[in-house]
């Protein structure tokens, strides 16, 4: 049990490392939302997909890992929270102590990722709210005002004012 336990710790302090990277890769994200270098964006999120991997693999093995200890306390997985098992270490206060670190370490940095991404998915949905108004702009700029010309029928002829905007120049 105590090895599980120590395997436990460590995969957990692993997580927490690859989280940190996460978060350093987050932070580095942002002058690049604003400053919009899609390119150097794209290298970020590369870098991020195999940071996400690894932590999937550490994912599972600490899920391994509780299943076996689940195992051998005879409990349900379900119940293994990190509280019960400090408590089923009461009698050890350095390895508490150590769990209880090593969580709140993991707790923290991914406290700080949440933040740090939705910070950024807000940049990301302001830039393409910038970009719609932009698009919206040039086309409500490619369009001539109306003449207020009137047919036999008293109905708007439709027509606009300025040049037709035909692709062939007749007159050359």
């Amino acid at each position: 049990m105590a090895s599980l336990m120590e395997e436990f710790m460590d995969v957990l302090s692993k997580e927490d490392s690859e989280y940190q990277i996460l978060l350093e890769l987050s932070k580095k994200k942002t002058p690049i939302v604003i400053k919009g270098d899609i390119q150097e964006l794209q290298k970020i999120t590369d870098e991020e997909q195999v940071v996400v991997d690894r932590v999937s693999r550490l994912d599972k093995k600490r899920e391994e890992i509780l299943n076996d200890i689940a195992n051998v306390i005879n409990k349900d997985v379900e119940t293994l929270k990190i509280p019960v098992l400090a408590e089923m270490l009461k009698g050890r206060p350095e390895e508490v102590k150590k769990l209880t670190a090593v969580h709140d370490a993991l707790k923290e940095t991914l406290t700080e990722l949440v933040r740090i991404n939705n910070q950024n998915r807000e940049l990301i949905q302001q830039s393409l709210e910038m970009v719609e108004f932009d698009l919206n702009l040039v086309q409500a700029m490619r369009q001539a005002p109306g003449t207020g010309d009137y047919n036999k029928g008293a109905y708007n002829a439709g027509n606009l004012m300025g040049p037709e905007t035909s692709g062939f120049d007749a007159k050359q």
